[in-house]
């Protein structure tokens, strides 16, 4: 590559959001190492996937966002093609039906559609004026649920409600009339226990009941949350020093390379390892959020402030879950968690946004 393509790939990235995000994946190499008990070949596997997962994004924001603008409502019906055929042929494990095979590759397609459904539903949004009218609320709700219920037959409770939180996200920063939040408050809040007698199964009511007292069982349910809430409170102020925590390196913590590696780091790194950690976080957010709200069209603020929110919901579900104050629902701590899927997605997020901010300074330029 020459000088001027060089150039013109650094154009294309936020360096500042480029920053936080690299901090975040050091972040989660030094944990994934720790938590693997020092296995240099998971280690290779996380930086291998880092290394794609960059690659992605660096690709994403060299797309225009008027030609992800175009694409929405094909990416988003490839995305409903793919969730219907994993009910149809996907692979089937640990109770579950969730992921495709092609090939050495195997992917969950619910993590398409944490990209897929907020192109769609900004797309439809920036069609006309806002605030949305009441049909265009009730249309873009029908759009938000088929994915959610398709992921929901799959079964896995917590992507799906992921997923329709993404959606109803951009709802959200489109303007929405305050009478139509509360409308929606009180149809979810209604329809609750239908939704715990009719479509929860039993052990997804069980993480609810357990996340509200672990203590009841706990060599059973409990066990996860009540050895991950021990881990954080052993850490104390600066904790028991990187390689050296004894609930991961003895192997108490569950999941302690994937979900539950945040208990990793408050036990190793102490309170102040988590402010640190958080301050982090909220970098990566808030920078998100900034380049949402400077950007040049609707769409490019609707998406890039979507993504920017989700991430923030990512770390507050995973935070909430490991410290037993939301259920357990699978959800990985966001760039530093053991794993591919869910690096890719993000990834992919954060190279529209530096797409969107990349191309608003072309057009300042001009």
């Amino acid at each position: 590559m020459n000088v001027s393509g060089v150039t013109a790939w650094a154009r294309s990235l936020d360096l500042p959001l480029l920053a936080g995000i690299l901090a975040l994946c050091g972040v989660s190499m030094a944990l994934v190492y720790s938590a693997s008990g020092q296995d240099p070949a998971l280690l290779a596997r996380q930086g291998t996937r880092i290394g794609v997962a960059l690659l992605v994004m660096l690709v994403m924001a060299r797309v225009p966002p008027r030609v992800l603008q175009r694409w929405s409502p094909w990416v988003y019906g490839a995305g409903l093609a793919l969730l219907a055929l994993v009910l149809l042929a996907g692979i089937a494990g640990k109770g579950a039906q969730r992921w495709l095979e092609l090939g050495q590759l195997r992917f969950q397609p619910a993590e398409v559609m944490k990209i897929a459904l907020p192109m769609m539903v900004a797309w439809m949004l920036s069609q006309r004026p806002l605030p949305p009218h009441a049909w265009q609320l009730l249309l873009t709700l029908l759009v938000v649920f088929v994915p959610a219920w398709l992921v929901i037959e799959q079964p896995d409770l917590g992507t799906a409600i992921l997923i329709a939180l993404s959606g109803v996200t951009v709802v959200f920063l489109a303007g929405i009339r305050w009478r139509w939040i509360l409308l929606l408050l009180a149809v979810v809040t209604a329809a609750a226990p239908m939704l715990w007698w009719f479509v929860l199964l039993d052990y997804q009511k069980q993480r609810i009941v357990t996340a509200f007292d672990p203590w009841a069982d706990p060599l059973g349910t409990g066990y996860h949350i009540i050895q991950s809430i021990i881990a954080i409170g052993s850490g104390g102020l600066l904790g028991k020093g990187w390689l050296n925590g004894s609930q991961s390196q003895l192997e108490f913590i569950p999941e302690r390379s994937t979900d539950f590696i945040f208990a990793v780091l408050a036990e190793e790194f102490g309170l102040l390892g988590v402010l640190g950690f958080f301050a982090l976080s909220f970098f990566v957010v808030l920078r998100g959020l900034w380049i949402a709200f400077i950007a040049r069209d609707t769409y490019s603020r609707l998406l890039a402030g979507c993504f920017s929110l989700t991430v923030f919901f990512y770390f507050f579900v995973n935070v909430g879950m490991v410290s037993g104050i939301l259920p357990v629902v699978g959800m990985p701590l966001p760039l530093v968690s053991f794993g591919g899927s869910s690096m890719v997605t993000l990834m992919l997020g954060f190279g529209i946004i530096m797409s969107i901010q990349a191309h608003r300074d072309l057009l300042r330029q001009k």
